[in-house]
């Protein structure tokens, strides 16, 4: 949940387990790097030509990212494998730029021009060099193949298509929603484009001398988590997993692994491991505690001051559109956001303003809590009840939606507990709020995956990620004086 001020949700939720697509409410807006502090990596002699087009995705595409991720030494190194994939390509005379995004998210992708992106989220993910050289092959492909090209063609109709919606269109939400989903729908490669990408990747990652399994690896390490995620809710269509626009199919990563053994030979087996951890040792992991972060069933956000606490048997996932709760088992469901609500309008007023179908105005009450002036009311749909509030926060209104498939009294109780944890953080909690980062450290005599993981903090299965972070499948131990990846606070 990055932004301040947006827009209220659009329409009914439309269900419980796909609440954070339902539109474009809940973005935080916070203030972000220029594009000048973006970390550009590109060979000195080439220059990748930015036209004003280009330049506008690259400013959208920072904002929906959370910015620039500023390392030198990760910098350093993409330098050299993007120069030496360059070098191998069948166009050495491309321009490319890659920045690398502030952004928990496992993501990257490509326009026209030659700008990379690649998140510090999927720089985490990846075990080695070759892994990573993979993933920039791929998006270079895409680039040499005019794939990007292609899709910004069709970004350019789905304008068209947007630009009608608006003219017809009074319903400022609606739009949002229209367009949305119009990019949703243009945001992936197309089947036959993803496994072209691929080959010509390997292609190129093979001749300059990196390991070709590394695109089979990589590919199965986001498969695996994106298999921890399962259960949670839907992002938001502007912040995409990899795994969503670049799917990790079985049948991916097979044929990966057989275009890898057409290039196979001893001499192209390098890795770089050392060099890779060394390069994203303290890289931070996760949400920046800027944007509001995660822990365990508490939300928190320092930048703006308050927290909450999800109910038991909750899991919470910050999207950038809004903090998503589900239930084990999806029977029971909650978003918070923010909305816009002008101050001379009553919260009682605002949840019977019509934003939200089904809603009972005859159960809206103006309460209190913890001092905050606050409003609810319940809401009824065709599969769903819904129980909503909103929250006055300094000059912010705050938005708690509980959707439950059968009203109870345990889904009452859930609602009004997380509602009532609502409260201002204290100066220490603020002070005390820092991201998680990677550590990379030496397995020692009598450490186990077990033990290990037990190291890790503010992370959900921790042995689980512990496997998947370290490219380790379900069978595998660490042995002494190996060097593994662990998250820290």
């Amino acid at each position: 949940m990055t932004g301040r001020r947006l827009s209220a949700a659009p329409v009914l939720l439309c269900a419980a387990l796909t609440l954070g697509a339902c539109g474009n409410a809940g973005r935080f807006e916070q203030a972000l790097p220029a594009a000048t502090s973006a970390a550009p990596v590109a060979k000195p002699n080439r220059v990748v030509q930015q036209t004003p087009a280009s330049e506008r995705e690259h400013e959208r595409i920072l904002s929906s990212y959370g910015g620039a991720y500023d390392d030198p030494r990760l910098e350093a190194l993409i330098t050299k494998t993007v120069e030496r994939l360059v070098a191998a390509s069948d166009r050495p005379d491309q321009a490319y730029k890659v920045t690398i995004l502030n952004s928990g998210a496992v993501n990257a992708f490509a326009l026209p021009t030659g700008q990379l992106y690649v998140t510090r989220g999927l720089i985490a993910l990846a075990s080695d060099t070759s892994e990573l050289s993979s993933v920039l092959s791929h998006e270079m492909a895409h680039v040499l193949a005019k794939h990007a090209a292609m899709r910004e063609d069709q970004a350019r109709q789905a304008a068209v298509v947007t630009r009608v919606v608006t003219d017809m269109s009074n319903d400022p939400d609606l739009t949002a929603l229209a367009l949305a989903k119009t990019k949703l729908t243009m945001a992936s490669f197309s089947r036959q484009q993803e496994f072209e990408a691929d080959g010509i990747g390997v292609g190129i990652a093979a001749r300059a001398h990196f390991d070709p399994y590394g695109a089979a690896r990589f590919l199965t390490a986001m498969e695996r988590n994106a298999a921890l995620k399962i259960g949670k809710s839907a992002l938001d269509p502007r912040v995409q997993d990899f795994t969503s626009s670049h799917p990790a199919t079985p049948e991916r990563i097979a044929n990966a692994q057989a275009t890898a053994r057409q290039y196979s030979s001893p001499e192209n087996n390098e890795r770089d491991r050392e060099t890779y951890l060394a390069a994203i040792d303290n890289i931070v992991y996760g949400e920046d505690p800027s944007e509001g972060f995660v822990r365990g069933r508490r939300f928190l956000h320092p930048k703006l001051g308050f927290t909450f606490t999800a109910p038991d048997t909750f899991t919470l996932d910050n999207t950038a559109q809004a903090v998503i709760g589900v239930r084990e088992g999806g029977s029971q469901a909650m978003r918070f956001d923010v909305v816009r609500v002008p101050a001379e309008q009553s919260l009682g007023d605002y949840l019977n303003s019509g934003w939200m179908d089904g809603v009972d105005k005859s159960s809206t009450e103006d309460i209190n809590i913890n001092g905050f002036p606050a409003a609810s009311a319940t809401a009824h749909g065709d599969q769903w009840q819904f129980k909503v509030y909103a929250l006055r926060f300094g000059s912010d209104v705050y938005r708690f939606i509980f959707a439950t498939k059968q009203k109870s009294t345990e889904s009452e109780r859930n609602a009004r507990e997380t509602v009532n944890s609502f409260r201002r953080l204290t100066l220490d909690e603020i002070q005390a709020a820092r991201p998680l980062r990677i550590k990379v450290i030496n397995v020692q005599p009598g450490d186990t995956v077990e033990s290990l993981s037990h190291r890790m903090a503010g992370v959900d299965h921790p042995a689980e990620r512990f496997r998947v972070l370290n490219g380790l499948d379900a069978h595998a131990q660490v042995k002494p004086r190996d060097r593994v990846k662990i998250v820290v606070d």
